[in-house]
């Protein structure tokens, strides 16, 4: 599930060429660093797959899309330049703003900051 935020790059890039990497860090335990590699695609609300989709995550009024990926290739690498970090909670401030735009507030700013990536390139917008 993707929120909204200050741009879409993934999506971008998606639609450029499909390739997509997601990366994992282990922050604390054994140093270790994973990778997948593959195609992905952009699921809107008005895709036929959005019901089903959006069923496996909590929605919240700044989810835009949904980013599926079939994975080719996993890599795996140590972790040793990783530092630890310690988890202390989740923020809730792009909830909380995404909550004061509304629904309109909303469709507009992702019109005036998601519609095409930092280089330029088109963007899957609804």
């Amino acid at each position: 599930m993707d929120i909204t935020g200050s741009g879409n790059e993934t999506s971008a890039h998606i639609l450029e060429n499909g390739r997509i990497t997601i990366m994992f860090c282990a922050f604390d335990g054994a140093p270790n660093i994973m990778r997948l590699f593959g195609k992905g695609r952009t699921v809107l609300p008005e895709d036929a797959e959005w019901g089903e989709l959006s069923s496996l995550f909590v929605l919240h009024p700044s989810t835009r899309q949904i980013i599926v990926v079939d994975v080719d290739i996993v890599q795996t690498s140590c972790g040793f330049g990783v530092p630890f970090y310690e988890y202390t909670g989740e923020r809730d401030q792009s909830y909380k703003w995404a909550e004061n735009k509304g629904e309109d507030g909303l469709l507009s700013y992702r019109e005036e900051k998601n519609r095409v990536s930092l280089d330029g390139l088109p963007t899957a917008m609804f």
